[in-house]
């Protein structure tokens, strides 16, 4: 008997796991690798760095998702290089995954637009462990305010900047005016968390530049009431442990803050630039693997490449958005087009994205949508983010639990997890300025 087809998949998010899925009864051998033992749901990352949601209802064991999969085994591990010519990955600790067909979804990482040691002053949200650190920053910033007799050093611990106006940093921002004016109202005694200053800055000319502007419009007001304050057309030039530096049209102005978070750019995986060497693939702007109509790199039809890395566009030339919806559905196609492949089928359609729209929250009901269509804000497009949110988690678990947390959110403005961890948790002023040691990517 002929061995089986072999499937390798790089990655467990979106992408790799809905492909991982469509393949469940295809005659292949599959091999899921990942350097993580979970699948993380992404978008709701910002509501572990605020405090809403603990990591744990957020993420997802692979294994459990796919124990059922007879065909699939899940490997913990991180690729590091690729032979195109004999077919197979090699790992950091040196195994080596030989494949037939192999798929590609290691995502990306923060662009920090060639400024990365920015990162240990600003982190992004790109993992657990930096939106638990966030979470710290954010929490010990109010604690060492409310110990602080210094009226400056106050003023620059309960100044919050995000540099980034897309739906990630619109969404910080309000969950960290809900924080100030709601959940922390009645919590401390020398200082008053409402005088909090949030400040939201882009290079871009409005917020939410994907969308609708008279959504954009309305999402900025919802800002403004939860006493956030927006900057665009403004350009970071500079962020250390005591704040950010920026241009402007009149010059160069300083913003003291001892927490900065970056929402702004993403930039290619080291795997995908070991991929892009070894295949010789062109690699387009913002740093992503350029593909074929079908997905699978140019010369190299038994590799697959979804999700954020790579450049696929739509049928009139516009990159395809770096959004969950885009690697679920690149995951699903490339799954069937691997099945109809080892029936002998070569007349594949390309793959084609249906847009389903856009979602953003900015508070306690209230968010815009950009869906079918049709433009909603304000507590009918809140309704809507939280049912397509809850609908996508992929645990039935989490969806309970996430359902639970919210609704008592809802109610109460209480988050549930508004807890300070690690080793720098006492408090002062003083370790408030040790976290930028704390901040590694």
């Amino acid at each position: 008997m002929a061995d089986r087809h072999r499937v390798v998949i790089l990655g467990g998010g979106f992408g790799g796991l809905y492909a991982a899925k469509a393949l469940k009864r295809a005659p292949v051998d599959l091999t899921v690798i990942d350097k993580r033992n979970y699948h993380l749901f992404q978008p709701l990352m910002y509501q572990v760095a605020t405090g809403s949601l603990s990591p744990g209802e957020i993420a997802a064991p692979i294994r459990g998702v796919l124990d059922r999969q007879k065909n699939t085994r899940v490997l913990l591990g991180e690729v590091v290089d690729i032979d195109p010519v004999a077919k197979q990955v090699l790992l950091k600790d040196g195994a080596s995954c030989p494949y037939d067909s192999l798929i590609v979804a290691t995502g990306s990482k923060s662009a920090y637009f060639g400024h990365d040691e920015w990162r240990t002053w600003a982190p992004s949200l790109k993992s657990i462990e930096e939106a638990t650190m966030i979470r710290h920053k954010v929490l010990v910033a109010f604690e060492a305010a409310e110990r602080s007799s210094d009226a400056v050093e106050r003023n620059a611990l309960m100044t919050f900047v995000i540099v980034g106006a897309g739906a990630t940093g619109v969404e910080l921002a309000g969950a960290l005016g809900e924080i100030a004016h709601r959940t922390l109202k009645h919590d401390f005694r020398s200082i008053n968390p409402a005088d909090a200053k949030i400040l939201l800055v882009d290079a871009g000319q409005r917020i939410l530049p994907t969308y609708p502007e008279a959504l954009s419009r309305k999402a900025a007001k919802s800002l403004e009431r939860l006493g956030a304050s927006i900057r665009t057309e403004v350009m970071v030039t500079e962020i250390d442990a005591e704040g950010v530096t920026v241009k402007t049209d009149t010059g160069h102005e300083r913003i003291p803050a001892r927490t900065v978070i970056w929402a702004a750019g993403i930039a290619m995986s080291d795997f995908g630039r070991q991929l892009a060497k070894r295949t010789n693939a062109e690699v387009l702007k913002p740093g992503r693997v350029k593909v074929n109509p079908d997905l699978t790199i140019p010369n190299f039809p038994d590799i697959f490449v979804i999700g954020d890395l790579a450049y696929a566009t739509k049928e009139d030339g516009t990159l395809l958005p770096g959004v969950a919806q885009v690697a679920m559905q690149g995951g699903a196609y490339v799954a069937k087009t691997i099945a109809k492949r080892i029936k002998g089928e070569r007349q594949i359609k390309p793959f084609h994205y249906f847009d389903k729209g856009d979602l953003a929250v900015i508070g306690r009901g209230a968010a815009v949508a950009n869906i079918f269509g049709l433009q909603l804000s304000g507590f009918l497009a809140w309704l809507v983010w939280l049912f397509i949110h809850l609908m996508y988690i992929v645990e039935f678990q989490s969806r309970f639990l996430v359902f639970v947390e919210w609704g008592f959110l809802y109610l109460t403005s209480n988050r549930g997890a508004m807890l300070i961890t690690g080793s720098a948790a006492a408090g002062s002023a003083e370790e408030a300025k040790a976290l930028r040691m704390t901040a590694q990517d």
